[in-house]
Parts: structure tokens; C-alpha cells; sequence
């Protein structure tokens, strides 16, 4: 069975074809700076790569300009649309409504609408990706997998807020979690490479523009740094992380700022990009290495963060006994892995700097010998994890 995964962003559609059960990838691909008359349109199939700088100016033409590569004699996997037999969907929000997989229809699209508020960069755009791949893949399942759906294992006392309880009650204003497809993933695979007895309290990183950290504790989510929206906790490409309530109060009440300004404000133009008016850590490091303060200032902070949560999600699980980074910073980046586990001697977290400068695609450790917790580093691969769902549904 041939399973479509798309991953919308707001200016990205990330793709796979992938083939169940072998978990075969036949193509992935993405297209970049939709948008913009100088797009970049990159297409893999095997050892090769496809990429070519082109005007795409929204996601419908993102996607066909995906779906007429997929049927391309030279470098295409299918021969017709209905070989897809499922697509399935990175969907960020799912309030209280989704606790797992689903096939989309009517109610489900308008769910996703509705819950657009609390995920503003993301749900509209997940939206977008749905409608269109109805219009072309119209015999297949289009299926919903949500960021949400894993961290619904969390008890009362991580995600109440410390308000009327008629706010939980009557609106569902709550902690809810995200990126939860993978730490999933990341922390089934360190369970598997660790064993059961080795792995029952984990905390998962994951770092990339967005950035999120889990505690896991047996295989189940407890606890995650996003809350009610995909804003809070780390320090985020654009996004502030954790702030101060009264922060926003003096932002509306003594700079006249509008409840969609600070939106704005928090979601777009804070974070990285806030602190150095850059948002991709690539540049920010190299920026700091040649003298910036300002990049130098908020790689501290960020990685100060991190340490931060570590601590706190220790005390959470009782016990640690692994730390996961994951996601294109937390895989890639040795100085963030280094900032991460700076000073944490005393929890029994000692990093080994020669190993952690070593690049791989494979999971592999890079604690000291006498480092009493493992510090991985496991690839994840949430289009692997949505095709998982999705076929284990439609089976």
C-alpha cells in the first residue's frame, strides 16, 4: 500500500511517499519559500537528488508541482493517482477533541478550523494541504494525524491551569502538548535501543525552529513543554517560549499594543530572531564564534532553557535514566547539545565533547563512560510515524 504523507508548514510542504507494511521510502521531497518567485522544489528518489529554483506562489500549486513529479516517467513512483491509496496529515492542534488518528471528513476539517486560534501558523495551513489533496487524490483516505494525540496520556496535574476550573470544564483551556508524533517516535525507538528496564524515564528533546521537550515516563507522555498553543516553553526560531503573564499585560496596557499585535509579537518576531534578528542557528553560530554578543546572549539562553526543563522534568519522572535530542538542531547541532547538558554533573549527565562533535545519521550515544544517564541521538522521522497510523487504521 502506497501511503502519501504531507507535512504543510506555512511557507513549506514536505512530503514521502511511503510503502506499507515495509516502511519502503520510495521519494520524499519539499518544497521551500512557497511564495516567493524563487521557490526551491527538492525531489529524492534513491540516491538521487532532484532540486530546481522555480515560482510557486501558494500551496496548490506546491502540490501539484509534487504531484506531477510523483507521476514523472524518469523520476516518479506511481503511474496514476489512485496508487495512493492514503494520504496521510501532519495536523499541529487537536484539543480534546482527538486522542488518536483519524480519517478526515466534514466535522473533522471544521474541528481543525475551529482549534485554527490556538495553532496560527500551523492549522490553517495543515487545513490548506487537506483541501487540496482531496482535489487530486480523490479515491484516497485522506487521513489525520495529530501533534496533540500523544500527550493525552498526561495527568490532571500537568495540564490544569491554576484557574477557575470552569475554564477547563466548559471551554477546554488547558495544557495539551505538541510535536507529539515525534517524541513518539524518538521515544519508541530509545526504549528499543535501550531495552524496557533501561528506558522507563526518559526525556525527549526535540529542537528545530519550533523546539519541545517530554517527559516519559514507561513509554507514556507526562508532561511537555508546549501548552495551550504551540508558543511556551523553549526558546523557538520565532517564538518566545515561557513569558511572563504580566509581560503581555504591559504590552497591551502601556504600549497600546492589540491583542493581535502580541500575537504577532510572540509567534513570529520573538525568539531567535527577536534576541539577534536571526531565526536559523546555523547562522547565529557561526555570528557568535566571530565576536556577536547578541548571538552569543541568546544561544546562552536558549541552552540555559533547556537546562532548566531537564531539571524539572527530572524531579517530574522521579529518575532519569535517558535524555533524547531529535530534530534538525537537536541532530545536528553539537554547540546546542553542548549548551544542553553544560553543569548537570550532579544529575548524573556528563556529555563526552569528542563524541558529540561526531556527525551521523544513525542513533548513537554520546555520554562519558561515567555518565550515570545516557544522552542519545535518534533521527526522527515523523513521516514514517504518520504512515505508521495511518495504515495501522485503515488495517
Amino acid at each position: 500500500m502506497n501511503i502519501l504523507v504531507l507535512n504543510a508548514g506555512s511557507s513549506s510542504l514536505k512530503y514521502q511517499v511511503i510503502e506499507m507494511p515495509s516502511e519502503n521510502i520510495k521519494c520524499a521531497g519539499l518544497v521551500e519559500r512557497i511564495g516567493e518567485l524563487d521557490a526551491i522544489f527538492t525531489h529524492k528518489i534513491g540516491e538521487e537528488t532532484h532540486s530546481k529554483v522555480l515560482s510557486i506562489s501558494n500551496h496548490k500549486e506546491g502540490l501539484k508541482k509534487i504531484t506531477s513529479t510523483l507521476l514523472n516517467a524518469k523520476i516518479g513512483v506511481i503511474d496514476n493517482v489512485d496508487e495512493i491509496k492514503a494520504v496521510g496529515h501532519r495536523v499541529v492542534h487537536g484539543g480534546n477533541k482527538f486522542s488518536k488518528t483519524t480519517i478526515i471528513n466534514t466535522d473533522v476539517k471544521e474541528s481543525i478550523r475551529e482549534l485554527s486560534d490556538l495553532a496560527p501558523l500551523h492549522n490553517p495551513v495543515n487545513l490548506i494541504g487537506i483541501e487540496i489533496a482531496e482535489t487530486i487524490f480523490t479515491n484516497a483516505k485522506q487521513i489525520a494525524v495529530f501533534d496533540t494525540a500523544f500527550h493525552q496520556t498526561m495527568p490532571k496535574e500537568a495540564y490544569q491551569y491554576a484557574i477557575k476550573n470552569e475554564f477547563l470544564n466548559k471551554h477546554n483551556i488547558r495544557a495539551y502538548g505538541f510535536h507529539g508524533t515525534s517524541h513518539k517516535y524518538v521515544s519508541e525507538k530509545a526504549i528499543e535501543y535501550l531495552g524496557k528496564e533501561k528506558s522507563k524515564n526518559i526525556i525527549t528533546i526535540h529542537l528545530g525552529n519550533g523546539c519541545s521537550m517530554s517527559a516519559i515516563k514507561n513509554g507514556k507522555s507526562i508532561e511537555n513543554s508546549l501548552g495551550f498553543g504551540p508558543m511556551n516553553g523553549l526558546v523557538m526560531g520565532t517564538r518566545s517560549g515561557d513569558i511572563d503573564q504580566s509581560v503581555i499585560f504591559f504590552l497591551m496596557k502601556n504600549l497600546n499594543k492589540s491583542a493581535d499585535e502580541v500575537t504577532n509579537l510572540l509567534n513570529k518576531t520573538s525568539g531567535m530572531k527577536g534576541l539577534t534578528g536571526f531565526s536559523d542557528l546555523r547562522e547565529i553560530s557561526e555570528k557568535a564564534e566571530n565576536g556577536n554578543q547578541n548571538c552569543k546572549n541568546a544561544l546562552n539562553l536558549a541552552g540555559y532553557r533547556i537546562r532548566k526543563y531537564i531539571g524539572a522534568y527530572s524531579a517530574a519522572l522521579n529518575g532519569l535514566d535517558a535524555i533524547v535530542f531529535t530534530a534538525g538542531i537537536g541532530e545536528n547541532s553539537a554547540l546546542m547539545r553542548e549548551l544542553s547538558c553544560r553543569n548537570l554533573e550532579f544529575l548524573g549527565i556528563k556529555l563526552d565533547f569528542e563524541k558529540n562533535k561526531i556527525h551521523s545519521k544513525e542513533a548513537r550515544e554520546i555520554q562519558a563512560s561515567n555518565s550515570k544517564v545516557k544522552i542519545l541521538i535518534i533521527p526522527t522521522n515523523e513521516e514514517i510515524e504518520i504512515a505508521l497510523q495511518s495504515y495501522k487504521l485503515l488495517k
